[in-house]
């Protein structure tokens, strides 16, 4: 039984070395996010910081502000569901090849 439980212990000491090391990673990427069919862009990084924001002067209309709240709004959630995405596909993997017995 011990021999198990510290095979369990490597295990869970690797996949957390694992995660740790795809966390640095996505935290280190760069996501576009865009709206209005490109008009606005705002990237963010992987742990949704904003890096920067990019505005086409067609979509800057001194008379309708709030398009372009709704642009940049828009923009910033498109990147955010990319990291999401992005971080459900590499923390998702990871987990399905974690073999716990009796967990699944």
């Amino acid at each position: 039984m011990a021999k198990n439980i510290n095979k369990l212990l490597k295990q869970a000491q690797k996949m957390q070395s694992q995660m740790m090391k795809a966390q640095e990673e996505l935290h280190q990427k760069q996501i576009e996010g865009t709206s209005g069919g490109g008009m606005v862009k705002v990237v963010l990084n992987g742990a949704n910081e904003l890096i920067s924001i990019s505005l086409n002067k067609e979509a800057v209309d001194p008379d309708d502000v709030e398009m372009l709240e709704d642009l940049i709004v828009a923009a910033f959630t498109n990147a955010q569901e990319q990291i999401k995405e992005l971080s459900q596909d590499t923390f998702g993997n990871m987990n399905a090849g974690m073999n716990i017995p009796g967990l699944g």
